[in-house]
């Protein structure tokens, strides 16, 4: 049987994963392998019945410079005893090539399988500390469509004389907020790694957008941006943020379901409280970078990484 590799990707999507996929099919076709890509991720790979595809030349050239993935991604985390080795003898998988984040890759490491592993990182967040100080894959196509919206956000508070609050998605480091808020000039960014010394609380983070509001006003500035990363909640204390007021819903474990809400629309609100108990009459609008900035095409910069990625994996 001819030898063959299996592509799974889990975690969130990030600009460039197909041109990983691309990349790795044309280069292993080349040397004589059946290329598998499996969707799913780990559930498909673990199934009894996995959905898979079989790339050849050219469903691997399309998918190139697309956004997206060309295969379903899932964040399902398999226990131990989920796996099985039925998928790789049956297909004479000689290696796997996992493209997702830290649990992806660890995930399938600490699996005791006749199969050689290779881990793609990827994530927008860019909080991988990887060699020489090299960005993760997508980071900078993110940056760029966040920048791109950003600037129109900016744009509208000049024009209408308002405050906007934006929050962009960061789940451990600030890095992307950080890139956008100071590609786009906004009078106020607020990322975890501000509050080295200190606890993170929903009162300061208010106040520090207040007094950017204040400061400008002085200045006989009526408008502005305040950009807040969502990182800021995953390093607040849990009753700080069931005391906060909103109606959270939450898990079967008691936790508040962060992911069920919108962060900007969160500090808005509070802001919008706070202004109103000190009688200052500031209109502000809540805005959400998120989603939008992970399926994007990925610009120059990714396409070259991800294919130098897709190369290094051979």
């Amino acid at each position: 049987m001819k030898k063959s590799i299996a592509i799974m990707c889990g975690g969130g999507p990030a600009p460039g994963i197909n041109t990983v996929i691309s990349t790795l099919a044309k280069t292993f076709l080349k040397d004589g392998y059946d290329v598998i890509g499996v969707h799913h991720g780990y559930k498909g790979l673990l199934s009894d019945n996995p959905s898979i595809v079989f790339f050849d030349f050219h469903r691997a050239d399309r998918i190139f410079s697309l956004g997206g993935s060309t295969l379903i991604m899932s964040r399902f985390k398999p226990k131990d005893s989920d796996f099985k080795a039925d998928f790789f003898k049956k297909h004479n998988v000689k290696l796997l090539v996992t493209i997702g984040g830290d649990d992806t890759a660890s995930t399938v490491n600490s699996q005791d399988l006749d199969v050689a592993h290779v881990h793609v990182p990827k994530t927008i967040d860019n909080d991988l500390p990887l060699p020489d100080r090299n960005p993760t894959f997508g980071f900078h196509t993110a940056k760029d469509e966040g920048v791109r919206i950003g600037n129109t956000v900016y744009e509208d508070a000049r024009t209408s004389e308002n405050w906007f609050v934006v929050a962009a998605m960061g789940r451990s480091a600030g890095h992307l907020a950080f890139g956008i808020a100071s590609a786009c000039h906004y009078q106020m960014m607020i990322i975890p790694e501000m509050f080295d010394k200190t606890n993170i609380t929903l009162e300061k983070i208010i106040n520090m957008i207040i007094s950017s509001i204040v400061k400008c006003k002085i200045q006989g500035i009526e408008y502005g941006v305040a950009l807040v990363s969502e990182g800021v909640f995953h390093f607040m204390e849990e009753e700080e943020i069931i005391n906060s007021g909103i109606n959270f819903t939450y898990d079967d474990h008691g936790h508040p379901e962060l992911g069920n809400v919108s962060k900007s629309h969160i500090f808005n609100y509070l802001l919008q409280v706070k202004l109103k108990e000190l009688g200052l009459d500031i209109k502000s609008r809540p805005v959400e970078l998120g989603y939008e900035l992970r399926c994007c095409k990925p610009i120059a910069f990714d396409l070259t990484l991800c294919t130098l990625l897709g190369i290094g994996v051979k």
